[in-house]
């Protein structure tokens, strides 16, 4: 490949996998506080009073209809003491709280009527429902859309960069304008995000059929 600086590949593959790894770290901590966060907007959305209901329904509209760019920068001027990987990661939970809560609310109602009313028939208590009924066949149906906005996450941390947060493009960037290698190391960022995503996105594939049938 005429002009492509090989030897910047091999010396900018240090500096992304460290970089890789605040990355893979921002991603595997969103995923989690985007999962949990979710499923307490999923199930308050289900609240019998409307001074519950009302509040998520806005905050959740609110954060579905801004972008993630301006969520970050927002968020990074308003705490400014607060380390930017921690920002980010509270930011990418919270964004995509917003849509995992509309998956999981999709699995409570695909559990049957008939769940529900035998609970009732036994007089378990709404947390005895909830954790020994109904949840554990909410979440079982929505397993792969959950990974799948994992996998978007994963593809979106380099968002973070906006806001300092030194992760893979942050690093590609930095080396790419010390070195002149803009081509070399973003091709080679690329590859990774490639490597990384493509074989989860083929696992998720996998899980959804079985777990179709």
């Amino acid at each position: 490949m005429n002009g492509f600086d090989w030897d910047a590949v091999g010396e900018s593959l240090p500096l992304l996998l460290e970089g890789f790894k605040v990355t893979l770290l921002a991603t595997v901590l969103g995923t989690l506080v985007a999962a949990v966060l979710g499923l307490a907007v999923a199930v308050a959305g289900r609240a019998p009073s409307r001074f519950v209901t009302v509040p998520v329904r806005v905050v959740t509209e609110f954060v579905r209809s801004t972008p993630l760019l301006v969520q970050l920068v927002g968020a990074a001027a308003l705490f400014n003491t607060v380390e930017p990987l921690y920002i980010g990661i509270t930011v990418l939970g919270i964004h995509y709280a917003a849509y995992t809560s509309e998956v999981y609310r999709a699995g409570i109602d695909g559990v049957p009527k008939g769940q529900w009313e035998a609970c009732r028939a036994l007089s378990l208590p709404p947390l005895r429902t909830w954790q020994a009924v109904i949840l554990p066949q909410a979440v079982r149906n929505v397993l792969p859309a959950l990974g799948n906005y994992a996998i978007s996450m994963f593809k979106e941390t380099p968002f973070l960069a906006v806001i300092t947060v030194q992760e893979m493009v942050f690093e590609a960037r930095k080396y790419g304008a010390e070195q002149f290698a803009y081509t070399e190391v973003f091709t080679l960022a690329g590859l990774i995000f490639l490597v990384a995503s493509y074989p989860t996105s083929l696992l998720m594939r996998k899980l959804e059929k079985r777990l179709g049938h």
